[in-house]
């Protein structure tokens, strides 16, 4: 019996198992390609960016650690890695861009001047590949951010620097909504705060609002663009305060009628992100997640197949709520090949979806809703041993792509070909 065979009899067996949980796992694939995921730009190359020559990350309370070879020095580099990405990748995904990685020619073009012409390379190569992409200010990594502050600034020519860099940014998501015929999330997240305790936390605030209001005083076609905005609980240089708060964000975007960002690593370590997507979705119609795997802190660790990441998943599926979330990864390790923790961290996620969808949801809550919580546990701990793995790896032989370890391999292969040749 041959590899193909083995995983082909290893799926029916499975599929007889859930069968008899009333889970049909036909349909559980086919609901899996509904599951977009944005791929995170920022892996390629730890979060540097490309608009001079020597862009390093800085500021903003973020840091990449490890210095594994082979990191993204030019755009084409990236886009082929990006590429390799992709190939190794069931269903389907977009790319989430920062605004550094635009081509700027050589040239210094500082960020309130950037315009969608420097994005259109992008635009182009998601075009071929069927791809969506959103897009995020980059509000770090700049002189005029040094000083730990950028819409909510007190120095107004700062504010306003800042202002204009981000509403360039959504004139560059809408323009490639619009090309592509996919509405561009254009998520707002800003490093705004203080080391030590202060004592003017609402100036700060009414600055960020006021910054925010004139930023989205130009209203784009829903098709085009999705305005998002994302909390953050503390940063490196920002322990004390963080200016744009989950509360206020999130009553920003109910007032406002904006996507809120969930970052799985923006809370405290008790906090888990899918508890939270129920709730935010009674007031907010759509939720863009920014999905790592926090160790302590926002450490944004490539991410794994842990509960945290099932929970969230579940509560999705659970509850009919795909068309309203919006599904990226944010996490940038450069201590392992780069290639391999997109690939790991992407699958983990696809799995926890895909365990998702294999759940008998209406057997579960009959249970709950006539108090037999001792069924309910049962069920869930026996749903744990069920080869969900099998489902899995017919999936990927379905969609082309190597299955089970056979991707390691194929990043090897790269990494020797392509990668330890830079």
């Amino acid at each position: 019996m041959n590899k193909t065979e083995m995983i082909e009899k290893a799926y029916q067996l499975a599929k007889e198992q859930y069968a008899a949980f009333g889970v049909d796992a036909n349909a559980a694939l086919e609901k899996l390609n509904d599951v977009v995921i944005s791929l995170h730009c920022w892996q390629t190359d730890d979060v540097g960016g490309f608009e001079t020559p020597d862009a390093e990350l800085g500021g903003g309370g973020i840091q990449v650690t490890g210095n594994y070879p082979g990191k993204a020095r030019s755009i084409a580099e990236m886009r082929q890695d990006l590429d390799k990405v992709l190939s190794l990748l069931p269903g389907k995904q977009r790319l989430n861009l920062h605004a550094i990685y635009g081509e700027f020619g050589g040239k210094l073009v500082d960020r309130d001047q950037i315009k969608p012409e420097h994005f259109q390379g992008w635009i182009d190569w998601a075009k071929k590949r069927g791809m969506g992409l959103d897009f995020n200010p980059t509000c770090f990594s700049h002189p005029r951010a040094d000083d730990g502050f950028t819409l909510s600034s007190k120095n107004e020519e700062t504010r306003k620097f800042w202002i204009e860099h981000v509403k360039k940014c959504r004139a560059i998501a809408a323009e490639m909504g619009k090309q592509l015929g996919t509405p561009s999330v254009d998520n707002i997240w800003i490093p705004d705060g203080m080391k030590d305790i202060p004592v003017d936390r609402n100036g700060h605030r009414e600055l960020l609002k006021k910054s925010l209001d004139e930023i989205f005083a130009v209203e784009y076609p829903k098709e085009h663009l999705k305005d998002s905005v994302e909390s953050k609980l503390f940063g490196i240089g920002a322990e004390s305060m963080t200016v744009g708060s989950h509360d206020f964000y999130l009553g920003y975007a109910v007032k406002n009628n904006k996507l809120i960002c969930l970052d799985s690593g923006h809370f405290h370590p008790t906090e888990q992100v899918g508890d939270k997507i129920s709730a935010c979705l009674q007031f907010v119609d759509e939720i863009m997640l920014h999905i790592s795997r926090p160790v302590r802190w926002d450490s944004d660790h490539v991410t794994t197949l842990n509960e945290d990441i099932q929970l969230i998943a579940a509560e999705i599926v659970r509850n009919e709520f795909l068309d309203r979330l919006n599904i990226g990864l944010d996490f940038f390790d450069g201590s392992i090949n780069r290639i391999g923790a997109y690939v790991t961290g992407t699958r983990a996620v696809q799995q926890a979806f895909l365990i998702a969808m294999l759940e008998p949801t209406e057997l579960l809550k009959g249970f709950e809703e006539k108090g037999k919580y001792f069924e309910r546990l049962a069920f869930i701990e026996l749903l744990k041993s069920k080869p969900f793995g099998a489902v899995w790896d017919y999936y990927c032989l379905k969609n082309n792509v190597p299955v089970a370890e056979d991707y390691i391999a194929e990043i090897q292969q790269y990494e020797k070909e392509v990668l330890a040749k830079r």
